[in-house]
């Protein structure tokens, strides 16, 4: 696939949709764990929930590999941001962008893995 437009089956979309729900966890987090008044940790929240989502429904609809790529940056950006933008003390925030961020990220490592892994296999 020169355009690396869909190397998996249907079925092999587990993590876009762990994708989509740590999505929407995260920008949600900033209301459920009450974090709204520290912009910093809010606005990262929404932010990287709005790209994950819109990447994991893009990646649903019409899988491309850079998809997971922009969704790993992403993941792994919202994961170490509580220390790159100074919100490491609102303890809350860092906990649901650290663990969202990696789940986000280790998702998209495995998907990207598996086309890899696949397309070798396939290779053969």
């Amino acid at each position: 696939m020169a355009n690396g437009a869909s190397l998996r089956g249907a079925e092999k979309n587990v993590q876009d949709w762990i994708n989509l729900v740590c999505g929407v966890l995260l920008f949600i987090s900033p209301w459920a764990l009450r974090f709204t008044g520290d912009l910093a940790a809010a606005r990262t929240a929404w932010v990287g929930g709005i790209v994950i989502g819109v990447m994991a429904i893009a990646a649903l609809v019409q899988f491309f590999e850079w998809e997971e790529w922009v969704t790993l940056v992403v993941g792994l950006a919202v994961a170490a941001s509580p220390w790159v933008l100074g919100f490491a003390a609102v303890h809350y925030a860092l906990a649901a962008c650290v663990v969202l961020g990696l789940i986000v990220a280790l998702a998209s490592v495995t998907e990207i893995w598996s086309i890899h892994n696949t397309t070798a296999i396939a290779g053969r």
